[in-house]
């Protein structure tokens, strides 16, 4: 009965140490990066003409669709005033917006995406209509739509 009880209360500590192991190693692991893939269709606008913005959020090969935050800042360059658009909702893993403008020129668009713990904020450039001045590197910043 002795050896028994000794045997089963090894295999129970056996069992304990093999999952306390194995919860270490799963939290060893580094994860994946977030990963934004933001698109721009058409990728020369039209003024009054609807222009679609897509951020396509991943984490290794999984489509993230429950994203903390995704806002899409659009601003025309040189304009200090930067609309923030923020998406709710995502069709596997993709975040979109599709908004029209009404003047020409050259503008900007930041996705910033916080999920899982990461942030990622890929930025691109488009046009709507004609080009205007492009803005200097200093002030290309998401900073200076929040003066």
């Amino acid at each position: 009965m002795k050896v028994l009880r000794l045997v089963l209360l090894s295999v129970v500590c056996l069992v304990f140490l093999a999952s306390c192991g194995n919860q270490k190693a799963k939290q060893d692991q580094v994860p994946e990066m977030l990963n934004v893939d933001l698109s721009i269709s058409p990728e020369k606008g039209e003024v009054n003409q609807p222009v679609t913005f897509k951020a396509k959020v991943t984490q290794g090969k999984e489509a993230v669709n429950d994203a903390d935050e995704v806002t899409f800042e659009i601003w025309r360059s040189k304009d200090p005033n930067h609309e923030k658009v923020q998406i709710k909702k995502a069709d596997k893993g993709i975040y979109s917006l599709t908004k029209t403008f009404q003047k020409e020129g050259t503008y900007y668009i930041f996705s910033h995406v916080t999920a899982r713990g990461m942030h990622n904020m890929p930025k691109k450039e488009f046009v709507i209509g004609q080009p205007s001045e492009k803005e200097d590197s200093k002030t290309n910043s998401s900073m200076e739509g929040m003066k």
